[in-house]
């Protein structure tokens, strides 16, 4: 019989008893997060990714008993996180990828979007002055089907540009 996992969900408590079940699946069917979305089921696509401890972590490959006791942040959770981390009280604002990706309308169908936000916010969260080589190399796993890959880069590099500005007024 499994036991119980128990981790952090957007900063509050959560439990499953899916332990092999991929997290992409008890995410979004036990606990209603729908910003990780099933891509390829083969950590390809990246459409699923959610941060495990603060690592972009494709959830469709990964079961759920690898996160016991960690903290999971989906989409909806970034910006709250983000606030908590830095100190906010803006219930509003939301991550500066997030805010970027509105501002230079990189979405186009937004299937994938989740991906490319995610993997990017924990790559400027580990890298803030990343090159432009780097962003490439960082984001080069993710697929999107209706090419806005420019787009994309171009609301990663302002959002690397707001994160930086802000530390350095900090």
């Amino acid at each position: 019989m499994p036991s119980d996992i128990k981790f952090q969900l957007n900063g509050q408590a959560a439990q499953t008893s899916s332990d092999d079940t991929p997290l992409l699946y008890v995410l979004r069917n036990e606990l209603g997060q729908f910003g990780p979305r099933f891509g390829c089921g083969l950590a390809q696509c990246g459409a699923c990714t959610v941060h495990v401890d603060g690592v972009a972590t494709r959830s469709c490959v990964t079961p759920a008993s690898a996160v016991q006791g960690r903290s999971v942040t989906t989409l909806d959770g970034l910006a709250t996180s983000f606030r908590q981390r830095n100190g906010v009280a803006d219930p509003a604002m939301l991550h500066p990828v997030q805010q970027a990706f509105i501002d230079e309308q990189a979405a186009q169908c937004g299937y994938c979007i989740n991906g490319w936000i995610m993997t990017a916010a924990a790559l400027l969260a580990q890298k803030p002055q990343a090159s432009d080589r780097e962003l490439r190399e960082g984001l080069g796993g993710l697929k999107c089907r209706c090419g806005t890959q420019v787009s994309v880069l171009r609301a990663v590099k302002r959002a690397a540009l707001q994160l930086n500005e802000s530390k350095a007024r900090a």
